[in-house]
């Protein structure tokens, strides 16, 4: 895979040229002898499913306006409809192989019972979910492979140790895992380096800053927080997600985006737009913002994947790299976590948030 080196910091990057008006951002290594990307990812899931109807024409567009930005790491799953996700980035992904790191996941396993979600992380799983990825996405090799989520009956040796004998065999450039704490990151490390550890982290969730974070920094693992939007409801798109999303979208079933619990957490989004307003940004802008340099606080490289099917999302969300919070601003957004009602998925018995509480 060939990266174009640049400014390999967290300072962002503000240059642009006459042939591309966007704005492009910085490059971080993606954890130690990781490559290079751009300090924001674009995650792909909502493409294919979750968050209601999707235009594809739409979509396409945005994954070059992505490029145009430096957004350079690209995040599906084989769990992402069921494939679809990755069969709908292979076109992409062909035409600018040289240009992107491309990330995917493995271990939820679907099947037609739409309510079924099984974890599997046993060697022979592995192998066979790696060649389903290869095959739809179209490529050789992956550049990131995650462990979507744990299955703590399956030891660290044979899950990590199968993911090992990929990257041996050239099918996988580095590893990632999703969703441990920081002992399960530090137990897989010791199996075979660990490039980057993919949770939720924003300002309406961090249990992530109980243990993983501090151990993602200790290994030189790189942090990719996914949702740090918190799903939408940050940006103020939102505030009863039963009331107001249509009948595909799964935020009308999460616990903290409905009833009461949407109710006291929209009351939360006040000093997120009293610092947007100072910024003449957008929430949306303060909360990835605030990932940034909440990561620069415990010596962590991070790479959040916000994702989006819009264009103007995608270089507002771009933009977002340029702020600078003050700390009187930090200090007004600290409180917000701690007085979030409801938990993030309505079954929290197989995150990390569950298993470290």
């Amino acid at each position: 895979m060939t990266n174009t080196t640049g400014n390999t910091s967290n300072t962002p990057s503000t240059s642009s040229t006459s042939n591309n008006p966007i704005a492009r951002i910085a490059r971080v290594e993606l954890g130690k002898g990781g490559p290079l990307v751009g300090v924001q990812g674009l995650g792909c899931m909502g493409i294919s499913e979750f968050y209601g109807d999707t235009d594809e024409a739409a979509a396409r567009d945005t994954l070059g306006a992505a490029l145009e930005a430096g957004i350079t790491l690209f995040d599906t799953a084989d769990v992402y409809g069921r494939g679809t996700n990755e069969e709908f980035l292979a076109p992409f992904v062909a035409a600018h192989r040289d240009e992107i790191t491309l990330a995917t996941k493995f271990a939820i396993e679907r099947t037609d019972d739409p309510q079924y979600r099984g974890v599997r992380n046993d060697a022979a799983y592995v192998r066979q979910a790696v060649e389903g990825s290869l095959r739809r996405l179209d490529v050789d090799v992956i550049d990131l492979y995650y462990m979507h989520r744990r299955d703590p009956r399956v030891p660290f040796a044979e899950s990590v140790g199968a993911m090992a004998e990929l990257v041996a065999e050239g099918k996988v450039r580095h590893l990632g895992l999703s969703e441990v704490t920081g002992a399960e990151l530090r137990e897989a490390h010791a199996v075979h380096p660990i490039a980057a550890l993919q949770s939720e982290w924003s300002l309406f969730s961090r249990d992530v800053e109980r243990s993983a974070v501090a151990a993602a920094a200790e290994l030189g693992v790189a942090f990719v927080p996914y949702s740090p939007l918190g799903r939408g409801f940050l940006t103020g798109a939102f505030a009863d997600a039963a009331a107001e999303l249509s009948e595909g979208d799964f935020r009308r079933y999460q616990p903290r985006f409905t009833g009461d619990n949407a109710r006291t957490n929209a009351a939360l989004l006040e000093p997120v737009r009293q610092v947007a307003a100072a910024h003449g940004a957008t929430p949306a802008q303060v909360a990835l913002a605030w990932v940034h340099q909440r990561a620069s606080v415990h010596g962590l490289t991070v790479v959040p994947i916000p994702g989006t099917r819009k264009r103007g999302r995608l270089v507002e969300n771009a933009a977002a790299t340029r702020i600078v919070l003050t700390e009187a601003e930090l200090a007004l957004l600290e409180p917000i976590a701690s007085r979030v009602a409801g938990d993030r998925y309505p079954d929290m018995t197989s995150t990390s948030a569950a298993r470290e509480s």
